[in-house]
């Protein structure tokens, strides 16, 4: 990992990371108000999540050619075309009359979406040059404290109408696009960022060993990271939209201490791998223990806090390692990673919705638990993409010692 920098964090970073946190919000800001929406608009739960589901998948797919487009317009130009979107349609799904509407404005809202996450995490990178690991760390900050406060926004103006958080998110996409448009310089120097990009280089890009490896790590917890987002508000059927907000508030404070204080400090004293492997055990501990509490909804509320702890360590680690790839330039890295990210938790609402019409909520964090598990195994057969170089040549003459035949 690189060697942190104890200098004031430049304001254009500031700036990116105070949107990302922004558009992170607008993950999360409906879950308060699945319950309420689903009454409204006459939908049912399994309808209801395809909230998440359009969003996500749209949001996944389009990120493969976040670096295509931002090689040619720039990182500037490609995050305010997808603030003026995510506005547009954040503001457009205010209107809906229909669940069937406000699914088709919330895929519309994922195309912004792609267009500026996935390029925020690589112009943060780029500001803090030769710091990347402080980078993904402020950048997995704002993800967690996006996905704590649209929760929150979205419980208190949800409990007066469902519209007034779509709003909320529209107005505040247009103060981050002023202020983007304000605050962030590109430099006309020849850089990794400004070099030609195909337009299937995120796809090829999957080819590559590590990557395939840890994406595919990735989409098994984001499997159970969006089960856990879409589908736990529905276990807490008791809870008022305030409470709930209330409940994943909490569990996105948990997650962004983790992200920023913890996550670095423990890697340096047990290794990443060990760290990891000791985080995603949490996790599957927390999902398994909401399938067998689902019928109490304070059971649910404490093990979905909790799993907020070890996700913010999970999110900053497995990052850093997939925009550590020394092959494959920053941003088709990040566009990458992003899908595999983003595609695995686009499946999970969906088919979470599925497996509880079918049989019941618990079984839908059954399926989740059990997802984590395999890429608590996958890490396991996968261990070599985790470790540093001395770490493995450690583990290589250790291996030589005790089998001179190796």
């Amino acid at each position: 990992m690189d060697t942190q920098k104890k200098t004031a964090v430049p304001k254009a970073a500031l700036v990116v990371a105070f949107a990302s946190m922004v558009a992170f919000m607008g993950i999360g800001l409906v879950d308060p108000i699945l319950n309420k929406i689903a009454h409204e608009l006459q939908a049912t739960p399994a309808q209801t999540t395809l909230l998440f589901t359009s969003y996500l998948m749209v949001t996944g797919i389009i990120m493969l050619f976040t670096g295509f487009i931002s090689s040619r317009i720039g990182a500037k130009k490609t995050m305010m075309a997808g603030l003026v979107i995510i506005v547009l349609f954040s503001a457009l799904g205010a209107m809906s009359q229909s669940i069937d509407a406000l699914i088709y404005f919330r895929a519309g809202w994922g195309f912004g979406n792609a267009l500026f996450i996935s390029t925020a995490l690589s112009a943060i990178v780029t500001i803090l040059v030769g710091q990347t690991e402080r980078a993904i760390m402020i950048y997995e900050a704002a993800m967690g404290l996006g996905m704590s406060i649209g929760p929150l926004l979205g419980g208190s103006l949800g409990s007066m109408s469902w519209r007034f958080p779509f709003i909320g998110v529209a107005t505040l996409m247009t103060i981050s696009f002023l202020a983007i448009t304000v605050f962030l310089k590109e430099k006309k120097e020849t850089s990794e960022k400004q070099a030609h990009v195909g337009f299937f280089a995120g796809v090829k890009a999957l080819a590559q060993p590590k990557l395939r490896g840890v994406g595919l790590i990735a989409l098994l917890y984001n499997f159970g990271f969006f089960t856990l987002l879409a589908y736990a508000p529905f276990l807490m059927g008791d809870f008022t939209e305030l409470q709930t907000g209330f409940t994943f508030f909490g569990w996105g404070v948990l997650l962004a201490i983790s992200s920023i204080f913890l996550a670095t400090r423990i890697e340096r004293k047990i290794g990443t791998l060990a760290t990891i492997i000791l985080a995603m055990v949490g996790f599957f501990i927390c999902l398994a223990a909401i399938g067998f509490g689902a019928e109490s909804s304070s059971m649910v509320a404490t093990a979905l806090i909790i799993a907020g702890f070890f996700q913010g360590i999970i999110n900053t680690l497995m990052t850093t390692v997939a925009m550590e790839i020394p092959d494959i330039p920053r941003n088709i890295a990040s566009s990458s990673y992003s899908f595999i990210r983003f595609f695995g938790g686009s499946l999970a609402p969906f088919i979470a919705g599925r497996i509880a019409e079918r049989w019941s909520g618990a079984h839908a964090f059954y399926l989740a638990s059990f997802m984590v598990l395999l890429g608590i195994v996958l890490l396991i057969v996968f261990r070599k993409f985790f470790l540093t170089n001395e770490e493995a040549e450690a583990e290589l003459t250790q291996a030589l010692h005790e089998d001179p035949l190796i």
